[in-house]
């Protein structure tokens, strides 16, 4: 078997409504870094924005496909899904970020107290629930993105929390393929951390056995993934899991990085992405997020995308 190959969270992505509205709120309002304007290689119409740190580390990536005006309806929380991303900030900051997030018309709201951490929550412009934990624990240097005081700005990605109707099943395949621990539990809520347990590299998992099923559409989060060091090391992974019964994809060609995905046994779709090559495979950093940047099998189709993608203005 393998043993312990998992990192730590690599990016969770969302499907969101409008383009510009995602943009004001995690460029502008979160003040985190646009890394990458491309495109759904699943629907070119359609953007694909990475936001992150200076260069998009693994474990600092949230992405967003906005779908408005494609008839993509409102999607559900519930089981099987990611139901809540939090996004790591100092201690002592959470007073700031109120402000900020009033001060552009979002209502805070104070967030659970969970594990000896403060919180606060708001819902995107999608719906989507967004915490924001203060922690000591969080060494990683945060992109300093416009108006925003570098002791507060936010650092990556703190956790996710993920509702199942029955934790059993999948608790055994993230403490035993994947190399998790659980490092916490409050009621019907378990922690399990990868690496050690700082911020970006632990789950939540939320047991919940008379919770919906989710569906997804906008305003809810498509898949949540996990950072793997090597192209080789996926494979194998890859060959344990369907040696375990887990229907997983081909490994596919994400420019940035390779995946693979699967379901785990509580429905909530997994990916396993590698570390290379990393967002500046195709522009150098300090130009990151620029420019529309396209696979290269949809290059001949450039004017035709950029004629149909919304207008969007990255403010700041």
């Amino acid at each position: 078997m393998v043993r312990h190959p998992i990192l730590g969270l690599h990016h969770v992505t969302a499907t969101v409504a409008g383009a510009q509205h995602d943009l004001d709120c995690y460029a502008g309002s979160l003040a985190m870094r646009l890394v990458k304007k491309t495109v759904n290689f699943d629907n070119h119409n359609v953007y694909h924005f990475y936001y992150g740190d200076e260069q998009g580390s693994p474990g600092t990536i949230w992405t967003t496909f906005p779908y408005q005006g494609w008839g993509v309806p409102a999607g559900a929380t519930g089981s099987g899904q990611i139901t809540a991303t939090a996004f790591s900030v100092p201690a002592g900051a959470v007073g700031y970020w109120k402000k900020r997030l009033s001060d552009a018309g979002v209502t805070p709201e104070e967030g659970k107290a969970r594990f000896g951490e403060t919180a606060i929550a708001f819902r995107d412009p999608s719906g989507l629930l967004i915490e924001l934990v203060a922690t000591e624990r969080d060494q990683r240097p945060p992109w300093r993105g416009p108006g925003v005081e570098p002791d507060c700005a936010v650092r990556g990605l703190h956790s996710v929390t993920m509702v199942v109707r029955s934790p059993g099943p999948t608790l055994d395949l993230l403490t035993g393929l994947l190399g998790f621990t659980v490092v916490d539990q409050v009621g019907g809520r378990t922690r399990v951390a990868v690496q050690g347990d700082e911020p970006g590299k632990t789950i939540d998992i939320v047991h919940d056995a008379q919770a919906p099923p989710g569906r997804n559409g906008t305003g809810t989060v498509h898949h949540v993934a996990l950072a793997i060091s090597s192209a080789d090391q996926q494979i194998l992974m890859r060959q344990e899991l369907v040696r375990l019964g887990y229907a997983v994809t081909e490994v596919m060609d994400r420019c940035y990085f390779r995946s693979i995905y699967f379901r785990e046994p509580g429905g909530v779709l997994f990916e396993l992405a590698t570390v290379e090559p990393g967002f500046t495979v195709d522009e150098d950093l300090a130009s990151l997020g620029q420019g529309l940047k396209l696979p290269p099998w949809e290059e001949p189709n450039r004017p035709m995308i950029e004629e149909r993608l919304p207008r969007i203005t990255l403010k700041g």
